[in-house]
């Protein structure tokens, strides 16, 4: 048998040395760190209280779930992925289980503070993400827990800061403590700096008297600010309404959107007066542009003085009736006649608009309708009549006196012709059932003092309707009037 002398081929060199080379190379494969360094990895595995970093160590990285973000209770899935490359702090290299503990926050938190240093060395600004709202303020993300005083959120106190959690803000930095971990910021000086050119330009471009249009951004006890377009403006709380308010909130609301009247601009101390009252319509000048002497309207009494009564017969607008006007009989004490809060019906004698003083007269009101009667003139009641130059009705637009019909197309006029006519209709109803009371009143009153009913004069007719010649603002007696008469009330 022969002999084998076939060699073993070599599949591997040994060009390292001896063993003690060998380990060495080993080792020098593997990182060297301490506790408190910022090294990097990958991340490998993620579950829900921990994510495990190979960041070539001998073993892999364990970062708990309360060190991957300065959010609390936040779910590892949202925070990393398989295969990110991430930096973190070595918190310790081995702890009681032989496990290396890291910590992502801390490292972005180290991190952070290195950048923030130098933003605030060169006065710069910050951007984060609000991740939370807490007693006083707002926690904002800019790598480490910054706090956002609530009085510095914006250019005035804001109340309620939830709407701002998850908007991404830019602010200045106020404080910066390392030792203490306190960051404090201020939108408020961002907002100012940013916006003192632009308010500068729109303060120069505003004047007195302009109409402008806003929204309520805020209100207080003393008024309402609203927003112009980035720069506010105050409107005072008299300026609020024509009539008497207790608080701003009675007018308007925030989010409201408003016409205003711009009434000063300080441009030293930056400043803006508003009106919304002087954009709506004086009600004294809506009164006297609708209100004709003559015409009769429902009010309550408010006011018992000796010299007369005064009646509100409007929000807000109240008018007199001289101790005069009051009966047919002399009266000595008003009370007699009327009570506090009772509901009257009185005529407009005189309307003084610059004066701002009303005339009326209750006894005149009382004279002018007969309760027995169905002669009615809804012009005294207060529907809108136009007469043309020789004393005509002109009939509303829409209506063909010669057919006594509406023409088709019309249909809105006649609605709104036919809700004024009803509603002056019910007034007149009101105020024949009001003067009949009063009338029967008055013959109890007679009865129980014995003295029976006396004799009087008969009252001069005051009544415009029943005329001659039709006078302005009541409706003339014909034929054609009475069949619209008719047509509009269903008969």
């Amino acid at each position: 048998m022969a002999e084998n002398n076939t060699e073993v081929t070599k599949v591997a060199i040994n060009d390292i040395g001896t063993e003690e080379d060998f380990i060495k190379a080993v080792d020098s494969t593997i990182k060297n760190f301490d506790d408190g360094d910022l090294v990097e990895g990958t991340v490998v595995k993620i579950d829900h209280d921990e994510v495990l970093l190979d960041i070539g160590y001998k073993t892999e990285g364990v970062i708990p779930s309360r060190e991957l973000s300065i959010k609390k209770d936040v779910d590892p899935d949202e925070v990393v992925e398989v295969g990110d490359q991430i930096e973190a702090l070595v918190v310790t290299k081995e702890d009681k289980e032989g496990r290396l503990i890291l910590s992502k926050k801390r490292a972005q938190y180290e991190r952070a503070w290195g950048d923030i240093e130098k933003i605030k060395e060169a006065d710069g600004v910050v951007e984060g993400t609000v991740i939370e709202a807490v007693k006083g303020g707002l926690i904002v993300d800019i790598g480490l827990r910054g706090f956002l005083p609530a009085s510095l959120v914006e250019m005035r106190r804001v109340r309620d800061l939830s709407p701002y959690i998850g908007q991404k803000i830019k602010a200045k930095i106020l404080e910066l403590d390392k030792n203490r971990n306190n960051v404090v910021l201020s939108r408020r000086q961002y907002l100012e700096e940013t916006q003192s050119e632009v308010r500068e330009t729109f303060l120069s471009q505003l004047k007195k008297g302009q109409i402008r249009e806003g929204v309520v951004s805020s209100i207080v006890n003393f008024g309402a600010f609203v927003d112009l377009g980035g720069v506010d403006g105050l409107i005072h709380v008299s300026e609020l309404s024509w009539k008497h308010i207790d608080h701003p909130s009675e007018v308007v609301r925030v989010g409201d959107k408003v016409t205003v009247e711009v009434l000063d601009v300080d441009l030293d101390r930056e400043r803006i007066s508003l009106s919304l009252k002087a954009t709506q319509e004086d009600p004294w000048q809506r009164f006297a542009r609708t209100h004709v002497p003559g015409q009769i309207v429902k009010g309550k009494v408010t006011k018992i003085v000796q010299f007369g009564v005064f009646i509100s017969v409007e929000d807000g607008i109240e008018g007199l009736v001289h101790i005069s006007e009051l009966a047919n009989r002399h009266v000595e004490n008003p009370e007699t006649v009327v009570k506090p809060g009772e509901t009257v019906f009185v005529k407009v004698i005189d309307v003084d608009l610059d004066r701002r003083r009303i005339s009326l007269s209750l006894k005149q009101a009382n004279d002018s309708v007969d309760p027995a009667s169905e002669d009615f003139d809804p012009a005294i009641y207060g529907m809108p009549a136009e007469y043309d130059e020789q004393g005509n009705y002109k009939y509303p637009e829409g209506f063909d006196p010669n057919t006594n019909e509406w023409i088709a197309g019309y249909e809105k006029q006649r609605e709104e012709w036919e809700s004024q006519y009803a509603a002056a209709h019910e007034l007149w109803e009101e105020h024949k059932e009001f003067v009949a009371k009063e009338l029967a009143n008055a013959a109890e009153s007679a009865a129980a003092d014995g003295q029976g009913q006396k004799e009087e004069k008969p009252v001069e007719e005051t009544s415009n309707y029943s005329s001659a010649a039709p006078a302005t603002g009541t409706l003339a007696d014909s034929d054609q009037l009475a069949a619209l008469r008719d047509q509009l009330l269903g008969k």
